[in-house]
């Protein structure tokens, strides 16, 4: 099998969507192995911030000694992103070889009766491929909600981390924050720890509710202390315990993000379940990279990629814009898909936008460029509609250079991993034609 057909297999699954439930997925790995259960994790769920935490909770392991397992979604712009290994894409070869040896097990449960899907495949490959290459520790990151997403298949995890809970996937998950934090904490399991990120009072009252309920210890983030904290459009700088760390994700919210993420370090290693020294946290939170998260593409003129999605990383997304940017004219490049809470993220985006370019985004379940421009007409005077992400950074690009507007992509992380690679090919981080 060639690791080319190993994806259009994989692929050929998306036709089945997400279903929320863990039976179909638990046959799998029984069939597998249940490789799930040879393995430790760092559990993760919220509605944003999961992937930035994960990717620092991660970089302090691997700094740290441990061979760290990590699964994320989505990727950006190879599917080999969602499963790495100390930081590093697997190889084609492995995935390759995973797939050829468990596909078999889907083709077999299909005629049983049971329809596998893409996600649930894809997460129990990564099981899979963890427990083969034998992870010391796996940060495990959930794909929708918590309680019945096809992550939450593993014994009690080491640690379970509750990111910053907002209103997304609403009409799966609840469309109130009580609803949707039930399912977060879902995955909080007894015999096992929780951290959680600051929250509004409902989602913390549930998280609150159900670690004593099940007997969990609860760390929160606000014990983090951080100090002589700045700022910039590429990074955060801050001392921790006294050692000056530079970290390379930006935005105000990126430090909740790393709160969270030593909350979970320090209740670890006050529990003697790691052993990481302040140095090693240091040297693991300077190299963690999450790309398409506030990530600075070009510095003159400004270009600014982000997978803001949702009312939450919106609001994000805003705070930069208005810390960074107020006094330039903002391009912005968007997609959004259809399920998502647009008229709440238009909203929030009045007076931070100047000149908005909508673009179709390569997922089923997006809105059309048009349609979208329909909708951003009714709160923006300048709305233009583009039939192609390319075009539309092209004329964007071309007017920053000429006038200093700052350009900014947002919308959608599918909408980023088509962009970004045409973007890097294309400018330097000075902004200069490649």
């Amino acid at each position: 099998m060639t690791y080319e057909i190993a994806i259009e297999k994989i692929h050929s699954l998306l036709t089945f969507g997400s279903r929320p439930g863990l039976d179909r997925i638990l046959k799998l790995l029984e069939r597998m192995g249940n490789p799930q259960d040879k393995l430790k994790y760092i559990h993760i769920a919220g509605t944003n911030g999961k992937g930035s935490t994960c990717a620092m909770l991660s970089s302090m392991l691997v700094a740290a000694g441990y061979k760290t397992g990590l699964f994320i979604s989505p990727y950006i712009t190879d599917f080999r992103e969602r499963i790495q290994i100390n930081n590093c894409m697997i190889s084609k070869q492995v995935l390759t070889d995973a797939v050829e040896k468990t596909f078999p097990l889907v083709e077999q449960l299909s005629r049983e009766g049971i329809v596998i899907t893409e996600f649930e495949y894809v997460n129990a490959l990564q099981f899979y491929i963890h427990s083969k290459e034998k992870c010391d520790i796996v940060v495990l990151e959930t794909g929708m909600g918590g309680l019945l997403d096809c992550t939450n298949v593993i014994k009690p995890p080491l640690c379970s981390v509750i990111t910053t809970i907002g209103l997304d996937h609403t009409a799966i998950l609840g469309d109130t924050i009580d609803k949707i934090a039930m399912q977060k904490c879902g995955i909080m399991k007894s015999g096992s720890i929780a951290v959680t990120s600051n929250q509004e009072p409902t989602a913390m009252r549930i998280i609150e509710q159900t670690a004593i309920e099940k007997r969990i210890p609860l760390a929160k983030s606000e014990s983090v202390h951080l100090d002589n904290i700045s700022q910039t459009l590429a990074d955060n700088c801050f001392e921790y315990n006294g050692t000056k760390i530079n970290l390379h994700l930006a935005g105000t919210h990126q430090i909740e993000n790393c709160k969270t993420a030593l909350a979970t370090i320090e209740i670890l290693r006050l529990n003697d379940l790691i052993s990481i020294t302040d140095e090693q946290i240091a040297t693991g939170l300077s190299r963690a990279e999450n790309p398409a998260r506030m990530e600075l593409l070009s510095k003159n003129p400004v270009v600014l990629l982000d997978g803001a999605h949702n009312p939450n990383g919106i609001e994000a997304l805003c705070g930069t814009i208005n810390e960074f940017l107020n006094d330039k004219h903002i391009i912005c490049i968007m997609g959004m898909l259809a399920d998502k809470d647009i008229d709440s993220s238009l909203s929030l985006l009045k007076g931070s936008l100047h000149s908005i370019y909508t673009v179709p985004v390569d997922n089923p379940r997006a809105l059309s460029s048009e349609e979208l421009a329909e909708k951003c007409r009714k709160i923006f005077d300048d709305v233009t509609s583009f039939d192609n992400a390319e075009k539309a950074f092209d004329t964007a690009f071309n007017q920053a250079q000429k006038d200093g507007s700052a350009v900014i992509i947002c919308g959608s992380l599918y909408l980023a991993g088509e962009v970004r690679p045409y973007i890097k090919a294309n400018i330097n981080l000075n902004g200069e034609l490649k």
